[in-house]
């Protein structure tokens, strides 16, 4: 049970809630409440199928290229990390700046469920959980992941009270705070894979 908590936090933060509602918002201005509940399942749905694919082929994808696990939690980290960057300094994921303005026939898929909600930082951060997850924990792993993404649903269909309730600022403030979380994940990732390369077991 304490797995499934952890990883459903992990998730949770590594898929910066608040930053995605920002967008979600953003993207959806003037749109009825019911087409920004369909915007927000396909997103969902989208992401939780690039998700599960991720998870499940990480450690495929490592064997065919040749790279061990703690190469890429190093990667993974120094991206996750530039990314929480970003969020606490400017309030936005490094690779969503410049987002286009002209009209969209759909934004569920892009660019709301790639690059805003899964991103380079956590696609990486991802594929080594896929690769460390085994067995009962990859298990719990999934349901955590299903646990956030169902917690991101919920922000995104109380989008219109939650920025009434918090305006602007206060959602750029809760994308700080998530950003200096992910800075610990990444730190805690990278480190690991420091120790792996300084003491392979």
């Amino acid at each position: 049970m304490s797995l499934l908590i952890t990883t459903w936090i992990k998730f949770f933060f590594l898929f910066a809630p608040f930053f995605v509602l920002s967008m979600f918002l953003a993207l959806t201005r003037g749109e009825s409440a019911a087409s920004r509940r369909q915007v927000a399942n396909k997103a969902l749905i989208a992401s939780l199928v690039i998700a599960m694919v991720l998870l499940f082929f990480g450690g495929a994808l490592f064997n065919v290229l040749g790279i061990t696990l703690d190469a890429f939690r190093i990667g993974s980290g120094v991206l996750l990390f530039l990314s929480a960057l970003s969020l606490v300094k400017d309030g936005t994921r490094n690779h969503a700046v410049g987002m286009p303005s002209e009209e969209r026939d759909d934004v569920s898929v892009v660019p709301l469920a790639v690059p805003i909600i899964i991103g380079p930082a956590t696609i990486g951060t991802i594929l080594v959980y896929g690769a460390e997850l085994h067995g009962w924990q990859l298990v719990m792993g999934i349901m955590g992941l299903l646990l956030a993404l169902l917690s991101l649903a919920v922000i995104l269909y109380s989008g219109s009270l939650i920025e009434k309730m918090l305006g602007r600022t206060g959602l750029n403030v809760l994308s700080k705070i998530t950003g200096l979380i992910l800075a610990a994940m990444a730190s805690q990732i990278l480190m690991s894979g420091v120790m792996g390369f300084l003491h392979p077991a």
